[in-house]
């Protein structure tokens, strides 16, 4: 290859991505996104934000929350369904016994594979919320199929569970953008995201109850909306004790239905 053909294609390249940095640059100018969502948490008991990730007033044109009335010690508990790994049951049985109310977010896989969990968890009072069929990149699909997506969930849900609402969307690993957003609401869904996580998702990195215990406890605050994900072994073994800690403190656990004032 000559100096000129060189030259050429280097500049090609140089184009590209100059271009693609000015898209992603425009893209988080304008506030469109994409956005993975993330927050400062709480510690202390100081209240967690959203001030300096680039989204918080896209989340309020939209009616996002995540998180509830910041001046009342109330928390709202929330589950992540992806696929069942044999401890939901047990997270049931404790929030029966201590009188938690919960929402559960669930897949297609999960829809498919666990009607008798999902019959039971309407059973007892909770509440089941959509995290799409096949757990996509939301940011990267169009109106049609995200649409798609949720209204499957939510004809199979009725199907097993008769449940007929269905108003509470979390998107698959936090990712979306504006156009997920919007669709979303026109849909009925309010996007709920979170004010209280840790790294409890990789089963294969468990390190015991007293550590989920700790994590979560640790990051209490009034309002939090609790991410948890129902195939941690730490969680389904800690939760007792960590309901029981929040109450100690003064909490009260609340249902995604009784949240009255919503951040941001």
């Amino acid at each position: 290859m000559n100096k000129r053909c060189v030259f050429r294609v280097t500049s090609i390249i140089t184009l590209c991505f100059a271009l693609l940095l000015t898209f992603s640059l425009s893209a988080f100018a304008s506030g469109s996104g994409p956005f993975h969502f993330g927050f400062k948490r709480s510690v202390n008991g100081k209240l967690p934000s959203i001030d300096q990730e680039g989204f918080k007033e896209l989340l309020k044109k939209h009616g996002a929350v995540f998180m509830g009335d910041s001046s009342k010690k109330e928390l709202y508990m929330t589950f992540d369904n992806g696929y069942e790994n044999g401890f939901t049951a047990g997270i049931l049985d404790t929030l029966k016994a201590k009188k938690v109310p919960a929402t559960f977010f669930v897949t297609g896989h999960y829809v498919k594979t666990q009607t008798e969990l999902l019959k039971r968890m309407t059973a007892e009072g909770h509440i089941i919320g959509n995290h799409s069929w096949s757990h996509p990149d939301v940011s990267t699909i169009s109106a049609e199929k995200l649409t798609e997506e949720l209204d499957r969930v939510k004809s199979e849900v009725t199907k097993v569970t008769g449940q007929k609402e269905m108003k509470y969307l979390r998107t698959p690993r936090g990712v979306f953008n504006e156009r997920s957003l919007a669709v979303s609401k026109e849909l009925g869904y309010t996007n709920v995201f979170w004010s209280l996580a840790y790294k409890d998702w990789d089963v294969n990195a468990q390190r015991g109850s007293q550590y989920a215990y700790e994590k979560v406890t640790a990051q209490l605050h009034p309002g939090a909306v609790m991410l948890l994900h129902s195939i941690s072994r730490d969680n389904a073994e800690a939760l007792g004790r960590i309901i029981d800690e929040a109450r100690k403190q003064g909490y009260e656990f609340k249902s995604l239905d009784d949240m009255e004032i919503k951040a941001p």
